[in-house]
């Protein structure tokens, strides 16, 4: 059970370099911010990618679990920071993506 909390945490603080990296970039370039913006936010999203160095599966099924845990998480980040209001299909789609996500991470597997 820890080793799914710790891998969940990882998930977590991944998606939270990725898209604060992406949010930040994207206000340098779409919102006219500071340089400094686009730079910070290149350095968040470079440490993204050493964060799920940490996770132990393998790359394909990290990669693939994350895609579905980063969309609840976009959409939450949206929502909260943004304003944007996820309707009851942003939902159900998150939901259907976080479970397979957990489908492909944690599952049993006869190794």
């Amino acid at each position: 059970m820890m080793a799914i909390l710790r891998s969940f945490a990882l998930f977590l603080l991944a998606g939270l370099f990725e898209i604060g990296g992406g949010y930040l970039v994207w206000l340098w370039l779409k919102e006219d911010k500071p340089f400094w913006f686009g730079i910070t936010g290149a350095v968040i999203l470079a440490l993204y990618g050493v964060v799920a160095t940490w996770q132990t599966a393998n790359f394909g099924r990290v990669y693939a679990a994350y895609g579905g845990i980063f969309i609840v998480m976009a959409l939450i980040w949206a929502w909260k920071v943004d304003g944007f209001k996820p309707d009851r299909y942003d939902i159900i789609g998150a939901l259907v993506a976080l479970i397979g996500a957990c489908i492909i991470v944690y599952a049993p597997r006869g190794h």
